[in-house]
């Protein structure tokens, strides 16, 4: 398998933003991968980049505001509108690279509540959105404390970060995937109100949304997923009607480094596949 990874980057919001780009020798689809919170593109690059590219699919990623190898304060971002912004980018710059290819958006957790609002409030040309466990709703009620802490913050200091309080060993039941998110220098568990409050908004918005949602759309989910609730999921399928919804039974909330995770990602390139087109030749 041949692959050719090269890194950019680019400027908004006086912010250096980090990217990469994976192309097969023959790309027939582009993917824009949006990863979760507290996490970087390039935990994406040892499992899901090279499924990905073994079918041909090029994919292009990039280091989310406060995050990885962007510029910034760890955690912070301007507002959510700046989030949608610098996907925007990314898609553009996706379209760029791979003229004439179809584009998919690929999200996960965070990744997939960017990608689902992108669709639902931007002029685009997507033809298919991945969502796999995305942050519609948390699976767990916040300390209210912290809750209350946070809106206080949220009108006085947005920008102010405090622990997320993630509980790591909820994120795969593979513990040497576990301790590799532990042991990423580049993984972080900080959260700024101006991240925090927008996201979950956003979330419950898709849901409210969901009848409006016009792109195909694939949705992947564990029924143990600790972290973000897959009921909420299920909602957005029953509302959604070009959606379809894959429940993984005991599936914790990152499948792709979870115990099925070949069968996810089989899942992901198939639908993909259908999707291209029937006349897209290599």
């Amino acid at each position: 398998m041949s692959i050719n990874h090269k890194k950019f980057h680019f400027q908004s919001h006086g912010t250096l933003f980090f990217g990469q780009h994976w192309q097969p020798r023959e790309a027939k689809a582009v993917v824009v991968l949006v990863h979760g919170f507290g996490e970087h593109s390039g935990r994406y690059a040892d499992f899901v980049v090279p499924e990905l590219v073994k079918k041909n699919i090029a994919v292009v990623s990039y280091d989310n505001f406060g995050h990885g190898e962007t510029e910034g304060k760890r955690g912070h971002c301007p507002n959510y509108d700046a989030l949608m912004f610098v996907l925007g980018i990314v898609v553009r710059k996706a379209e760029d690279l791979f003229p004439g290819l179809p584009v998919f958006l690929y999200g996960h957790s965070m990744g997939g509540n960017l990608v689902l609002n992108y669709v639902l409030r931007s002029p685009h040309k997507v033809t298919g959105v991945i969502a796999t466990s995305p942050y519609l709703r948390l699976a767990f009620d916040p300390p209210k404390w912290k809750m209350l802490v946070g809106k206080m913050l949220m009108g006085v200091s947005p920008g102010i970060t405090l622990a997320s309080g993630l509980e790591v060993e909820a994120i795969s039941r593979d513990a040497s995937e576990v301790a590799k998110y532990k042991e990423d220098p580049l993984v972080h568990d900080k959260v700024s109100p101006m991240f925090s409050f927008p996201i979950m908004d956003a979330g419950e918005w898709v849901v409210k949304k969901a009848e409006e949602l016009s792109v195909p759309t694939l949705l992947l989910h564990g029924t143990d997923d600790r972290l973000i609730d897959h009921k909420a999921s299920v909602e957005l399928e029953a509302k959604a009607p070009m959606s379809k919804l894959h429940l993984f039974k005991g599936g914790y909330h990152e499948l792709h480094n979870d115990l099925e995770k070949d069968k996810a990602l089989k899942i992901v390139t198939t639908w993909i596949d259908d999707h291209v087109g029937a006349n897209f030749v290599l």
